[in-house]
């Protein structure tokens, strides 16, 4: 290399480092979750439309059975991204810090043997479900730090699928769960997968070929927004456009409607495991 090239190229170089470094394009990625498995030939099909799918490592609200187990390895083999979910109490359940802890405890303990037993491999994000929205009672907050301590001795990280929706507590005051859990929990680090159909910010029930962040949702940290839910819930989302006649949300490839479902965006492919 002569010196006029090597001037050329170390000049180039310098510049290069005196630019602005340009972001990355940061983007969504579409998923959906619902309690039922849907079997899996329409796996495979939902594959083609979405990056990840939400996991049940316990039977889902209100249920006996989870048809989610065993199906791990197929999903894997799809492609899929997951989600993981386990069933969590109802606040109206748990009436002192004393229980909370022992059934906190008992329920991480589960989430975590669900997990390793399907083989999902330590250090993953489990959900815990948490249906109620608004403020939690200060009992439901003991239940939550001892199922997040519990999860972590367990080796895995606590989330929590809860309500990002502001919900109206009288002399215009608002609360939004995930905000009060953030408040309450505040030396436990919980991941959010946070629920809110209203329109805006909810699109409705369309299947989008560029999704927003998370953040899109309302709750800033986001890890996942579940933007649409199945039946339509009419109090927050009865101007959504795009669900069936029978209030479903179906996917763009199901173009017989078998498979109803909740739409999800998440900042990742496979949000359980994201650091």
């Amino acid at each position: 290399m002569n010196l006029i090239w090597q001037i050329v190229v170390f000049a180039a170089l310098l510049m290069a480092a005196n630019s602005p470094r340009q972001p990355l394009t940061a983007r969504g990625y579409l998923g959906f979750d619902r309690n039922d498995y849907p079997g899996d030939s329409a796996m495979s099909q939902l594959r083609k439309e979405f990056s990840f799918t939400g996991f049940w490592l316990t039977p889902p609200p209100e249920e006996k059975n989870n048809s989610w187990t065993g199906k791990r390895q197929v999903l894997e083999s799809q492609g899929y991204g997951f989600a993981l979910l386990a069933r969590g109490r109802a606040p109206n359940k748990i009436h002192n810090a004393t229980a909370a802890q022992q059934v906190g405890a008992a329920d991480a303990r589960e989430a975590a043997r669900s997990a390793i037993s399907e083989g999902f491999a330590g250090g993953a994000t489990i959900f815990l479900d948490v249906e109620d929205g608004g403020r939690l009672p200060a009992a439901y907050h003991a239940y939550l730090r001892a199922w997040a301590d519990e999860l972590v001795r367990s080796g895995f990280r606590p989330g929590v699928y809860c309500s990002g929706i502001a919900v109206a507590e009288g002399q215009g005051v608002t609360v939004v769960t995930a905000d009060d859990i953030r408040a309450n929990e505040s030396l436990r680090k919980f991941a959010y997968w946070v629920f809110n159909d209203a329109c805006p910010p909810s699109p409705g029930c369309v299947s989008l070929a560029n999704p927003p962040l998370p953040s899109a949702s309302g709750v800033k940290d986001a890890t996942v927004w579940q933007f649409v839910r199945s039946p339509r819930e009419k109090e927050t989302a009865s101007g959504c456009s795009g669900y069936a006649p029978d209030e479903n949300c179906y996917g763009a490839t199901d173009a017989a409607k078998k498979w109803f479902l909740d739409m999800d965006i998440a900042a990742s492919p496979n949000p359980s495991f994201t650091p």
